[in-house]
């Protein structure tokens, strides 16, 4: 087969038709992994005793777990459990609880960068502490979490090619699929996965500056 005849109609349709599958968990990922990693790690900040001690263990465990075994625990595992999840569920479940692990880190850290005196400053002003984390600490210290978030997020969006495992039916399965059914077809399947997994994440990367400018302005 030439290199632009594996680029027929159908199996440009069938590519993107798995790139939007990708495309559907990162969004997913990212919103439910934002949200989980925030409260996490704004727990991790606020230093209550004993609870803030059992999720840092809890996500250092995580943290240091392969997402890959996160999969298969959530499909395979969690089943036995009386807890079932479609494949499409199961890859949403195991990225959002990877990537809540991660997040909460940069988050948590991102809340220390700020002085401790703009919190007692708000504080001094009559603001309840989550007032002030909202209105003081948080504005601040959004500004250095953003360049290690989208790598993170970037990261998401690569690994979401690790479901394929599950044979959910994202980019890198139909791909696979292609050039199983003709083997001359390898390169150009690698080249339109390479081309869209880049356009994705350096897209991503430039929005991400673009807000890190306007952050700073």
């Amino acid at each position: 087969m030439d290199f632009f005849q594996a680029f027929s109609w159908v199996n440009i349709r069938f590519l993107f038709d798995g790139l939007m599958v990708t495309i559907q968990v990162a969004v997913l990922s990212i919103i439910l992994s934002f949200i989980f990693g925030g409260i996490l790690g704004v727990i991790r900040y606020m230093k209550i005793p004993v609870v803030s001690k059992i999720v840092g263990l809890i996500i250092d465990i995580i943290r240091n777990l392969p997402l890959l075994l996160i999969i298969f625990f959530t499909y395979f595992a969690l089943p036995q459990i009386g807890i079932q999840f479609s494949i499409f569920g199961s890859a949403v479940a195991a990225m959002t609880i990877f990537e809540s692990a991660m997040l909460s880190e940069i988050i948590r850290a991102g809340l220390l960068s700020v002085p401790p005196g703009q919190f007692e400053a708000g504080r001094s002003t009559g603001l309840s502490y989550f007032q002030t984390l909202y209105y003081i600490v948080f504005p601040q210290g959004i500004k250095l979490m953003i360049p290690p978030l989208v790598s993170q997020f970037i990261s998401l969006i690569r690994d979401t090619s690790l479901a394929v495992i599950i044979s959910l039916p994202e980019l890198t399965h139909h791909a696979k699929i292609i050039y199983a059914q003709d083997p001359t077809a390898v390169l150009p399947m690698f080249f339109a996965m390479t081309l869209c997994y880049f356009v994705i994440c350096y897209s991503l990367s430039l929005l991400a500056n673009y807000f890190e400018k306007r952050l700073a302005v």
